[in-house]
């Protein structure tokens, strides 16, 4: 699988990180030959072909397409979320509906959660109702919308809980979509959505759970979206080439970090992870000299990455963490 993530990335993702950097899309092709190879069902413990025996590998995969192209990698690995809670889910029907599909990438999800399980009050609340609930709200941050099929959404209710579902991609008279013009990853068809008193049945609930039981798990997202920025420092590191210095090594360390860290000490990680990839995509723009002032080059495109991934799905203590590093140094 790793072999495989190797090949995708160097002979199909990298060659064509430019073009999708200028696009208004992922093409079609990436996310179909990540499908055709299983990629999308790396998350499901079902799936016994992917040969991902831990952790490391797991992180390592997403590293490796990340420093191809991350905007593709980026909004691939929105689905797994979707793929993981179906897999846990008490909803048989909806498992036995959308499993496979979501399994073999045949439909693909996005996921718009983070607007209700973050700390603080939610933007996107649950009403129940005879038959279901009512999210109303805002979800800010929807990546995939135009290359998704289905959307793991939470709502938060009156009494604390979250309401997990799997919702319709689409837009309709209760959800309203509006593009948004990011820093990088343009092509990721990120969004706003504004739910309006959306009627969601029963029948598409996934899960209930109290905001707390969901936070103790929050590390490994972040641990999980770590790997992203260690994937554009890997590959300004590679167009450093005899410049890179100590950078490959303080890559090696901060992967082993992310690996082996635990649940408290993930945000610190985090941070190092993003500091890096900052520092070594400022260095390859250096290295690169005036050229990279213009569209179209690699450096000047790894500097937008890394600077969306310093501050894409932080957290307070991410935040503190980074700050740190960014303002005392390392």
């Amino acid at each position: 699988m790793l072999q495989e993530a190797r090949r995708i990335a160097e002979e199909v993702l990298f060659p064509a990180a430019l073009e999708v950097d200028a696009g208004d899309r992922v093409p079609e092709s990436h996310l179909a030959l990540l499908a055709e190879l299983g990629f999308y069902g790396m998350a499901d413990p079902e799936e016994a072909g992917l040969d991902l025996p831990d952790r490391a590998s797991a992180l390592r995969l997403l590293e490796i397409l990340a420093g191809g192209c991350l905007t593709t990698t980026f909004v691939w690995m929105q689905h797994h979320g979707a793929v993981r809670a179906l897999a846990e889910s008490r909803n048989r029907t909806l498992q036995q509906n959308l499993r496979p599909d979501l399994r073999d990438g045949k439909r693909r999800a996005g996921v718009a959660i983070s607007a209700a399980v973050h700390t603080g009050p939610a933007s996107l609340q649950a009403q129940q109702v005879v038959g279901g609930y009512l999210f109303s709200g805002t979800a800010p941050f929807v990546t995939g919308w135009g290359m998704i099929d289905l959307l793991h959404t939470a709502a938060r209710d009156a009494e604390g809980s979250l309401v997990f579902a799997l919702l319709d991609a689409e837009e309709n008279e209760g959800v309203t979509a509006e593009p948004l013009d990011l820093l990088a990853v343009r092509a990721s068809g990120t969004v706003t959505l504004r739910f309006h008193r959306h009627f969601v049945p029963r029948d598409k609930i996934i899960r209930v759970l109290p905001q707390t039981d969901y936070l103790q798990g929050d590390a490994e997202s972040l641990r999980f979206n770590g790997a992203l920025a260690l994937g554009v420092a890997g590959r300004a590191i590679s167009l450093l080439g005899e410049d890179a210095g100590g950078l490959t090594a303080e890559l090696d360390e901060a992967r082993d970090d992310l690996v082996n860290a635990t649940p408290e000490d993930v945000p610190a990680a985090r941070a190092t992870g993003s500091e890096l990839a900052m520092r070594a995509a400022t260095a390859c723009a250096v290295h690169h000299g005036s050229n990279t002032l213009l569209p179209g080059t690699h450096a000047q495109r790894l500097v937008r990455e890394a600077t969306f991934l310093l501050l894409f799905g932080s957290r307070p203590t991410i935040r503190a963490e980074l700050l740190g590093l960014l303002t005392n140094g390392r």
